[in-house]
């Protein structure tokens, strides 16, 4: 699986560059596409923090647009969820070319600049203004189904955070917290099921970043399977498996592999379906505490006991 280093157009027109799919270290794919045809765009932010769990979705699906906020306080065990659905695609539309990017829709507003990004949430009952520290690797992956259903994504691990949020009226002045950025640019299936998980935090004085994810890219040839260490990308070549119960919210998620033996206990979990005809959706995302050891550069183990993050698995008929 190559690892791509200059700047890539992701298609041609309606068909997937070939010279795109591998993975890199940077946000190097130019996402240019049609504004039809099963085109799928989304900028997302996962935030952990002492007290809070964020979840912060602009999404163009081409034929429905979505606007996501989602907010749990540790402390007082209190759910938020804001959705808006709209019917066509998002104006004005996610960007397409190379970061620095801005999105917005709505209350949410996602900006790059020099040193990372601003996150801005102005809505009555959410209120984020947040900094994202930038500049560390992140794992940018081409998944290839075919040479017309395909999908470019971007995650970043372990950001750091400063700033304020407030969830009706309960405010926190951020001073230990966690982003994580996914971006998405594809042309998908109608039908598709993902595992999905991340972990941040600061263990024996490393800063650690774990991603991990199934289901879709499976049988591809690509992986969106890594460890981040004090910023720097080491990159797994394997599929994972993953065992979990979603029947029970209690329940622990395992992802295992050659790399990596790694335990979510959950704390909460979040359990978010839509239906609007064509779209719909179920995901149930685990929030929590990771354990377990991953591989980093040299063969070298890192535990990863005390990284806050999540797990969870989403269905998708889009």
């Amino acid at each position: 699986m190559p690892e791509i280093a200059e700047p890539v157009d992701l298609a041609v027109g309606r068909r997937l560059n070939p010279e795109a799919v591998g993975w890199s270290r940077r946000a190097l794919h130019r996402t240019d596409l049609p504004r039809t045809g099963r085109v799928k765009r989304w900028e997302y932010w996962g935030i952990m923090t002492r007290r809070f769990v964020l979840g912060l979705t602009i999404a163009d699906l081409d034929y429905a647009n979505l606007t996501q906020i989602y907010a749990y306080d540790r402390m007082r065990h209190h759910e938020v969820s804001l959705d808006t659905t709209g019917l066509g695609p998002l104006r004005p539309g996610l960007p397409d070319g190379l970061p620095p990017i801005t999105a917005t829709s709505g209350p949410l507003t996602f900006s790059d600049h020099g040193r990372g990004t601003r996150i801005r949430v102005e809505h009555e009952r959410v209120k984020v203004a947040l900094e994202a520290v930038g500049g560390d690797d992140g794992l940018g992956v081409v998944v290839p189904w075919s040479p017309r259903r395909f999908q470019y994504t971007l995650k970043e691990l372990a950001r750091p955070l400063s700033g304020t949020i407030e969830v009706d009226g309960e405010r926190e002045a951020v001073v230990a917290g966690w982003g994580v950025l996914d971006r998405g640019r594809g042309v998908w299936p109608y039908r598709m099921t993902w595992n999905w998980g991340a972990g941040s935090g600061d263990v024996a004085g490393r800063r650690l970043g774990l991603q991990v994810g199934g289901k879709w890219t499976d049988g591809t040839g690509q992986t969106e399977n890594g460890l981040f260490v004090d910023g720097r990308l080491h990159h797994w070549d394997d599929d994972l498996a993953w065992e979990y119960d979603l029947e029970d919210p209690t329940s622990t998620w395992t992802v295992t592999g050659p790399d990596v033996e790694a335990v979510l206990t959950p704390f909460h979990r979040r359990v978010a379906s839509t239906n609007a005809g064509v779209i719909a959706s179920r995901t149930h995302q685990a929030f929590g505490r990771w354990s377990g050891w991953a591989r980093g550069g040299r063969g070298i183990e890192y535990r990863l006991d005390g990284l806050l993050g999540w797990a969870e698995q989403a269905h998708n008929r889009w």
